[in-house]
């Protein structure tokens, strides 16, 4: 969405002056920006990320701070407004000297009347910010009862009194510096006639084909007067003259005779109309989709289902969770968002939950959504807390719904609105609301009523979920273990220390959060430690490490599973290559029990800082191994090896996410401890449209001890794959040498450089890694005695002619042995 006014009007972004408001301090901002990095962009703090930095710059939250920019005006006749959103977060902004605003709500737009305020020639403007943490801590002393937050999670206090981003006092991923600024827009504007508020769709899709599209625009003006307003969609322009005073709503009625369909990623292409409302002196552009959502939880035989429906097909949700792309937010940019998105896609996505500790992202975000075809599960701002229920508190709450939901809701990429993330497992968490928990589930339950009231009269017909987890409206249940019904977060094998085999233990109908950590890649890790640093128990390594007991889970899964690597940076490589193994294993089997199960949304697709986490992007958008395991075991058609409850068979599934059939020839195979593969078995195999089978059924007592099972396949869609079954653990292989030799070549006419890797043994997660930063055409690949592979590296900026990256291998046996 685009918001373009053409009256006279000064755009406030730019170079501002930071002072902390006892005047000790005095520096340059940039807004939209943030305080910290003005702060270390002018070498008065440390960089946050490095080292142990995050310790030495706490005292910036504890502090006020007011940033401050002269502006002229030639002349002050009329009405004008400040227009300002993204405002982090208890701010007071005064004009020359006269308050014209008090915020405290980094979720909202904010317009204020300053025409009396304004003076022809010089104007100034200063905002100030009271400290988070002050005004949190006096926030709770106010509470009629104790509102208890994750301390876990946040160890700066009683964030959950403000309305900012949750993940900014911390999280068991996040830096823990409460940041503040302004990240949005900062303007002043003239009100002339009318401005708009708002513009919002609905769409009905009738029975020949046809689809009504009626646009609302709500218009603004300060008194009784004539406002010409004009509707475009896709070259059909209307004008209507409308009598408008204070808040008037516009209707406007598009008939569309042969809608071109917005589809998800892999079902079909994303056609997007561009919609535009304008009066004389200000303009809204929107790309709209047409399309119908449906979330279908009607009960069945293991309780209810949970599936999307998109233009009256069932989709199965392949994705991943969104944070915010940086924890400060100077240092984000909407081409870094563009590009984490684009490897989502990259890895056959078509969902991106934004978690509800962070924000409701910029209106470019769901631009790229709308146009890369990823659904969007849009929770809203509550997460992992209990919360106020004043009546002040729920009032702030329901503005800022209502102002989120019609901003966002004409984009065809949202498919839920969700009330919010994980606040009814938290009732469970703290020992008030234990002793006390109706208090606090009535408490919870005015604030989840609050936003769906808010959302149903901002968006009649809204698809809404009141939880993530829930097991349906209305339950309090514990969507954690229960798996019948709704949707699922499931952490016993990542919380509870649990076997990778244990996420064949339940049937969920649809997982939004699953994950298992890593240590991020070797080259990010440089950018904050020294070499003297690089060991897991190391003060640096263990302060970029915020789950409680992270690294030890790590370390002791290895134990498990893996003989122990030989040093720190194959340390590294196999965290990432059995975090990838991990969520492969549940999402291979939740697949196989599709249409039971209709959606797989791991926990997490970024980082916001450079962090063992359990994401699949590195902080910067660089690929871990699981990545690239993501995009093979998300891939529409593909095969797994699923084992039987009583471990004497391996049954290949095959699972097919397309509109058509498809057919698959799969070649099954012994693969040797020295790289030999034995034919098994070639199989075909036929799969309907939206389904899953068994290929074919291997049984264990033929797969002889210390070999594994292998297969490769070619679908009829031209799409294939191969994969390796371990029956047992990877320690118990005496593996051997594997051999690798690589030849590389410059292409000169992208800069990309080819690389040719043969073995001539087996050679188990082959991982290419450079300081150079880019992306592999794949990664975590195996190759067996005399295979070949041809990979290409792309960096992400170009090369100094002629001059090859440095390139570096991994491979399970060389990370285990110290030969």
């Amino acid at each position: 969405m685009t918001h373009r006014s053409t009256t006279p009007n000064i755009d406030l972004s730019g170079s501002w002056q930071l002072a902390s408001v006892d005047g000790e301090i005095r520096t340059a901002i940039m807004l939209p920006g943030d305080v910290h990095t003005a702060l270390h962009r002018a070498g008065l703090i440390p960089d946050p990320y490095f080292g142990r930095n995050e310790e030495k710059v706490q005292w910036v939250a504890e502090r006020e701070w007011a940033v401050e920019r002269s502006f002229t005006l030639p002349e002050v006749e009329g009405d004008w407004y400040l227009d300002i959103d993204y405002l982090d977060t208890v701010a007071s902004v005064h004009v020359n000297g006269f308050l014209a605003l008090e915020a405290d709500n980094s979720f909202r737009r904010y317009r204020p009347d300053v025409s009396s305020m304004l003076k022809s020639g010089d104007n100034s403007i200063r905002i100030v910010f009271a400290s988070n943490i002050a005004v949190g801590a006096a926030r709770q002393k106010q509470q009629p009862f104790y509102i208890p937050y994750s301390t876990g999670n946040s160890p700066i206090p009683d964030g959950n009194m403000l309305r900012k981003p949750q993940c900014h006092f911390g999280w068991d991923w996040n830096i823990a510096i409460a940041p503040l600024g302004l990240y949005g827009t900062i303007a002043l504007k003239k009100l002339e006639t009318a401005r708009i508020e708002h513009v919002v769709t609905r769409q009905t899709h009738n029975n020949d084909g046809t689809v009504d599209l009626k646009v609302t625009a709500t218009l603004f003006s300060k008194g009784p007067d004539i406002a010409q307003v004009y509707f475009e969609l896709d070259g059909e322009r209307v004008r209507l003259d409308v009598g408008v005073n204070g808040e008037t709503h516009v209707n406007h009625l598009f008939h569309i005779d042969n809608p071109r369909l917005w589809w998800p990623s892999g079902s079909g292409e994303q056609a997007l109309y561009r919609l535009s409302v304008e009066l004389p002196t200000d303009e809204v552009t929107k790309q709209i989709g047409l399309r119908t959502i449906e979330l279908i939880t009607m009960p069945d035989a293991s309780g209810s289902r949970f599936a999307f429906k998109v233009n009256g097909r069932e989709i199965f949700c392949r994705g991943a969770n969104w944070i915010p792309a940086d924890a400060l937010f100077s240092l984000s940019s909407p081409e870094k968002t563009e590009d984490l998105l684009q490897s989502a896609k990259a890895a056959n996505m078509n969902m991106i939950r934004v978690w509800g500790g962070g924000f409701y992202e910029q209106d470019h975000f769901y631009d790229l959504c709308d146009r890369l075809g990823l659904m969007v599960w849009q929770d809203f701002m509550f997460a992992c807390n209990l919360y106020p229920s004043t009546e002040d508190f729920l009032d702030n709450v329901t503005i800022e719904v209502d102002y989120q939901v019609r901003r966002l809701s004409s984009h065809p990429s949202i498919a839920l609105w969700c009330g919010d993330n994980e606040l009814v497992g938290a009732l469970t968490w703290f020992e008030e609301s234990r002793k006390d928990r109706d208090r606090y589930l009535v408490s919870y339950d005015r604030l989840n009523r609050t936003i769906e009231q808010a959302v149903k009269k901002a968006l009649p017909g809204a698809l809404w979920w009141p939880s993530s987890p829930a097991s349906g409206y209305l339950d309090f249940g514990d969507a954690w273990h229960a798996d019948g019904s709704g949707d699922m977060h499931y952490w016993s094998v990542w919380h509870e220390n649990k076997s990778f085999d244990n996420y064949r233990s339940v049937r969920p109908r649809f997982c939004s959060e699953f994950g298992f950590q890593s240590y991020t890649s070797l080259p990010v890790i440089r950018t904050y430690a020294e070499e003297k640093d690089m060991n897991v128990a190391s003060p640096v390594m263990e302060l970029h490490q915020k789950n409680a007991g992270g690294n030890e889970r790590i370390a002791a899964t290895m134990f498990r599973y893996f003989r122990f690597p030989k040093d720190f940076p194959n340390f590294v490589y196999l965290s990432q290559i059995q975090q990838g193994l991990a969520i492969k294993t549940a999402v291979e089997y939740w697949r196989s029990l599709k249409p039971h199960c209709m959606g797989t949304i791991y926990w997490q697709l970024n980082d916001t800082w450079p962090v063992a986490s359990w994401s699949s992007l590195d902080y910067g958008g660089r690929w871990k191994a699981m990545h690239y395991l993501v995009k093979r075991f998300f891939q529409p058609v593909a095969v797994a090896a699923i084992p039987s409850d009583d471990g004497e068979t391996i049954r290949l599934s095959l699972v097919n996410d397309t509109l058509a059939d498809v057919s698959v020839d799969l070649a099954v195979s012994i693969l040797t401890v020295k790289g030999e593969r034995r034919h098994l078995k070639d199989v075909q195999a036929v799969c309907s449209p939206d389904a899953a089978v068994t290929a074919t059924s291997i049984d264990v007592s033929d797969i002889p001890e210390g070999t594994l099972l292998a297969w490769r396949f070619t679908a009829s869609n031209g799409t294939g794959g191969e994969g390796h079954y371990v029956n047992g653990t990877y320690k118990a292989l005496e593996l051997e040498p594997a051999g690798l030799a690589v030849t590389h070549e410059y292409v000169e006419e992208n800069g990309s450089v080819d690389i040719n890797v043969t073995a001539s043994g087996l050679a188990l997660f082959v991982m290419i890694e450079t300081e150079t930063d880019g992306k592999y055409s794949d990664n975590a690949f195996d190759l067996a005695a005399g295979e070949s592979r041809r990979i290409t590296f792309t960096p992400a900026r170009p090369l100094d002619r002629g001059a090859l990256p440095e390139f570096r291998f991994y491979d399970l046996y060389s990370c285990q042995s110290a030969d």
